[in-house]
């Protein structure tokens, strides 16, 4: 009978073997380009679109939307940087480092009209692929900005810019670019924040820099929310430019959770599912409290990234 069991195997790797195949296939790559910074490839499958930074990594999308349906976020972890809304649920002034396909500009255009939104991308190349094929929205409250992040965060101390919103979502295909990474990064971003303001960074929680960044994160704006669940390995850092004291997440949060119910619905987001998934490190921090912080001097985050 072992020859049956041999048979059984082989019949269900034919089928893996196909449907990976079959999925490759049906992706249609219909724009590819190397930019300064990285290989840049836009795909569909049927009524899905996706950006992608790495041709050779089957798992490298940036940016996705359903072209029936270009309201709704896609991605879990998009749907968990509105989290921040819970804290902060009216937000004037916004700045996006990191554009992809400009789907969470355009969400949050939808959501708030009035609202100032700055995005900075440094690849010139992204900016023009968000525009050609994913509907990127830009007006005279929508702006895109040529730069890398950090230059542009120098600056616009410099200019006395404020913000009620930071995200940070800058990827250059594997991590996050290291000097995007460091307290001293952190630092001089938290100086753009208005005293109620609110930065959310997305990251994620099967790192080698988990611990690394979780204390560096701490070392600037004291405890702060994680948000995160099960569908992914994601996770967003939610900080408050004055930290969350005078916050009780039993109240205020719960009470913003209602009051956004309905309005984050069009979206594709359930605000009961964001409050479910937000934890305080105050009461659950889950790194070593002597881990290295991660600065200009000490960042390699390529190095901790691998496996």
């Amino acid at each position: 009978m072992a020859w049956l069991s041999n048979m059984h195997k082989f019949f269900v790797y034919c089928l893996c073997a196909l449907s990976i195949y079959a999925f490759h296939v049906q992706a249609k790559t219909i724009h590819s380009e190397r930019s300064l910074y990285r290989n840049i490839l836009v795909e569909d499958k049927d009524d899905l679109r996706c950006l992608k930074f790495n041709e050779k990594r089957a798992v490298s999308q940036q940016s996705c939307y359903l072209k029936s349906e270009p309201q709704k976020l896609f991605f879990n972890y998009t749907k968990l940087l509105l989290a921040s809304l819970l804290v902060n649920p009216e937000p004037k002034r916004i700045l996006i480092i990191g554009l992809g396909g400009g789907t969470m500009s355009n969400a949050l255009h939808q959501l708030f009209p009035n609202s100032h939104i700055d995005n900075v991308e440094i690849d010139d190349a992204v900016i023009k692929v968000a525009r050609q094929y994913f509907a990127f929205v830009e007006n005279e409250k929508v702006k895109t900005i040529a730069q890398d992040g950090r230059i542009f965060v120098k600056r616009a101390i410099l200019q006395k810019k404020h913000y009620d919103w930071i995200i940070l979502d800058a990827f250059n295909g594997d991590y996050i670019p290291e000097h995007l990474l460091t307290a001293e990064f952190l630092q001089e971003t938290k100086q753009l924040l208005n005293e109620n303001g609110v930065l959310s960074a997305n990251t994620f929680s099967i790192s080698e820099l988990y611990n690394h960044e979780s204390a560096t994160y701490k070392s600037v704006f004291g405890d702060f929310y994680q948000v995160k669940n099960h569908q992914n390995s994601n996770r967003i850092i939610l900080v408050g430019k004055n930290g969350f004291e005078h916050l009780s997440i039993k109240i205020d949060l719960k009470n913003n959770m209602r009051h956004l119910s309905n309005k984050l619905q069009p979206l594709g987001v359930d605000s009961k599912v964001l409050y479910d998934s937000i934890i305080s490190t105050k009461s659950h921090q889950d790194w070593p409290s002597d881990t290295r912080l991660l600065t200009d001097q000490y960042s390699p985050a390529n190095l901790l990234n691998m496996k």
